[in-house]
């Protein structure tokens, strides 16, 4: 799509005069470039009859907004490029594929229609010429600069044709390195149309080398995210040839179908409870570690019990409170004879709970206290049965370890959940009443009671 002298071009007009125009949509054409243009706009079609019958001179300038039709003076640009029409070529419904090369750019002084397509009065701006040995070092250095980035950009992947590129590196006027870099740019229209307007070469040359560093920054960016996905497939695919030689493995040994099972299993229980986001992570989590582990391996044996006591804990199963005062009183006289004071206590606690039932209260205690065999065990298997609630009995006698009432690590061998843990397992529901007897025999040391 270039270059200079491939043509021969017609010469143009130093003064005002008159020709053609067709506005470009999303497109800007700068000096001495081809570019091929598909034409369907009729007055454009006309405007390119009338020029192709004059001169084969036509002035392409940018409109402001490329969804409007048919745009006025106002909705174009004051600076245009005046063309030279190479070939037309008439295609089907009308619309025509032409082959243009900027030669100058141009000034428009009036833009309107006449009979069915549009003229512009422009002046012809001529280049202003530099030469290459009086140019600063600083000057110099952008010229280098722009090539450089250039060449960057080509290295991550930008498409340029490889003869054009040739031409480019050969350059040294700074206006013709300019407007034939920004013609191959990923630049916005009116970011090109701000290129073509800038007269000094120096600073247009500037101008291209900011837009540039934008786009080799860009392809930079994209050249890191292509790299990191690139990483992650291969590391996919191999951990999949893995997995895959593993399976095989696996179904030689006649390990694959007890593992699938247990993990479906797992699954399958998972799938029964109705849980919260948090712990349903979590869970899937750990049942993922173990369809990876090998089955023999002690990871996987702890894993498996943290699995099978999670899994048959009651998560969604519970008894509904009765606070009948009247039954309470009934039970509890029927089990234990006298005990009045400890009796009138319990209810008054019970109708303190069906009153704040619902209510976000401080949680309480009952605490009895009394030489063995009064009835203190008994006491709290007779409110359980009032409530309707399932009744555990936890006896801490002797327990000299913190770790049996609230669980081991799981990292320990043989490690179990906590005394309280396995109550609630038990009782088969998640809100049973629990007893902790004996609390006063816990631990008897010199770090207390």
């Amino acid at each position: 799509m270039m270059t200079e002298d491939f043509f021969k071009l017609p010469e143009v007009p130093s003064e005002e005069f008159e020709l053609p125009a067709m506005p470009l949509r999303d497109l800007v054409v700068f000096p001495a470039m081809v570019v091929p243009l598909f034409v369907g706009r009729d007055f454009s079609v006309r405007a390119i009859e009338s020029a192709l019958k004059r001169d084969r001179l036509i002035l392409l300038v940018l409109q402001k907004e490329k969804n409007v039709e048919e745009p006025d003076k106002e909705g174009i640009y004051s600076m245009g490029v005046i063309a030279h029409i190479i070939r037309a070529t008439p295609l089907e419904e009308g619309k025509l594929k032409i082959l243009v090369q900027g030669i100058k750019r141009a000034d428009i002084k009036d833009y309107y229609k006449k009979e069915d397509h549009y003229w512009a009065l422009v002046k012809a701006i001529d280049e202003k010429e530099i030469n290459p040995e009086e140019l600063s070092k600083e000057e110099g250095a952008y010229i280098s600069a722009v090539k450089e980035l250039l060449d960057r950009a080509v290295a991550l992947g930008k498409q340029v044709i490889p003869d054009l590129l040739m031409v480019i590196r050969e350059l040294e006027d700074p206006g013709k390195l300019a407007d034939l870099t920004a013609s191959i740019s990923d630049i916005k229209s009116h970011e090109a149309q701000k290129v073509l307007e800038s007269l000094d070469p120096i600073e247009r040359l500037k101008l291209v080398h900011q837009y540039l560093s934008n786009e080799v920054g860009m392809l930079e960016v994209q050249s890191r995210i292509r790299n990191t996905a690139r990483e992650r497939i291969e590391k996919e695919q191999r951990e999949y040839f893995l997995r895959q030689q593993l399976r095989a493995i696996q179904e030689e040994l006649g390990e694959l179908d007890e593992k699938k099972e247990e993990v479906e299993n797992y699954r399958k229980k998972l799938a029964q409870l109705k849980l919260s986001k948090e712990t349903r992570e979590e869970i899937e989590k750990q049942i993922k570690r173990l369809e990876r582990m090998h089955p023999e391996s002690a990871e996987a044996g702890v894993i498996r019990t943290w699995l099978d006591w999670v899994l048959e804990l009651p998560w969604n199963k519970k008894t509904k409170d009765r606070y009948n005062l009247e039954r309470v009183q009934e039970i509890l006289d029927r089990d234990h004879y006298n005990l009045e004071k400890v009796k009138e206590r319990i209810v008054e606690y019970l109708a303190v709970k069906k009153l704040t039932k619902g209510k976000s209260t401080a949680v309480q205690i009952l605490c009895f206290v009394g030489p063995p065999g009064v009835g203190k065990t008994s006491l709290g298997k007779s409110i359980a049965e009032a409530l309707g609630k399932k009744f555990v009995r936890i006896s801490l006698g002797g327990i000299r370890d913190e770790a049996e009432i609230r669980g081991h690590r799981r990292t320990y061998v043989g490690a179990l959940p906590g005394r309280i843990i396995q109550a609630v397992k038990q009782a088969g529901t998640k809100n049973p009443l629990i007893v902790l007897d004996e609390i006063d025999k816990i631990s008897i040391s010199f770090q207390g009671d």
